[in-house]
């Protein structure tokens, strides 16, 4: 029976990829995974607005492009300012504020670049018609799974990680706020009493800020799949996330089966560790 089954068995082709990536430097580490792809044997097409800043024309994948109602140069101030504040020595409170403005900004930026993508009927019937295998995409901005819920194609997530541990919720993960440290409070996974409660309380302020900041994309999502999601709903539908981290420079978490830690991608130039 075994020998029956195995004769029944076929090598593993090469799919068909539709890659909906995020700007930026997210796009860097992407390129070097559909460079990898490309090797394989596997057709990838990247879809991106017109005015786009690293994500560039390649061999290895075919481009698409279409019309946004942003600049080039509208985009680049969006990502520079978050840049700037990301590396800023400003206090807790002030780095808070001003990142939850910057993210909202930018979020609002996206959602307009989603809905030109969405509601481009000549591109969405060339997804329909394409009959994708897979959609690679950076879930910051949930368009990729938007269209992959819209066309049931499975989705395989590229990050590092999402805002208010959204990541961490979707895939159904423990996220015990008392003991798994939160973003800007500079704790570390062996906490206080003090520092635990200022734990907690970030936490609670994440459901406020981040409802805020992805609402755009609720409500955007919904009226495109014509039934009410949330930011959560959306992305629990991902097949494989693909985390840029490991547990060598970030603190110990639970995490999900469907989780693949991939931080050494990151590193271009490997040098072997001394003694």
């Amino acid at each position: 029976v075994l020998l029956l089954f195995l004769c029944c068995l076929s090598p593993a082709a090469a799919g068909k990829l539709l890659v909906i990536p995020m700007e930026g430097s997210h796009w860097l580490s992407m390129k070097e995974v559909l460079a990898e792809l490309n090797k394989k044997g596997h057709e990838i097409v990247v879809i991106a607005p017109e005015s786009r800043l690293l994500i560039d024309s390649s061999e290895i994948y075919e481009m698409k492009s279409y019309p946004a109602p942003f600049t080039k140069e509208e985009m680049q101030e969006v990502l520079h300012s978050m840049s700037a504040n990301t590396f800023s020595d400003d206090p807790f409170l002030t780095r808070f504020m001003n990142t939850w403005y910057h993210f909202k900004q930018s979020s609002s930026t996206f959602q307009a670049f989603c809905r030109s993508l969405l509601y481009n009927k000549e591109m969405m019937k060339y997804i329909e018609e394409s009959k994708f295998d897979a959609i690679f995409t950076d879930p910051l901005t949930p368009c990729g799974q938007i269209i992959a819920l819209k066309f049931s194609i499975p989705t395989v997530f590229f990050l590092r990680s999402l805002p208010c541990a959204i990541d961490i919720h979707a895939a159904q993960a423990p996220d015990p706020p008392s003991y798994v440290p939160r973003l800007f409070s500079v704790n570390t996974d062996h906490m206080t009493f003090s520092q635990r409660v200022k734990n907690f309380l970030i936490t609670l302020s994440e459901t406020f800020t981040c409802n805020m900041a992805y609402s755009g994309f609720e409500t955007l999502a919904s009226d495109f799949l014509q039934k009410p999601i949330t930011i959560t709903q959306l992305l629990s539908h991902g097949s494989i996330w693909l985390k840029r981290l490991d547990f060598v420079l970030e603190y110990p978490m639970p995490i999900m089966p469907n989780m693949i830690f991939i931080g050494g991608i990151n590193c271009g130039q490997k040098k072997p560790l001394s003694q």
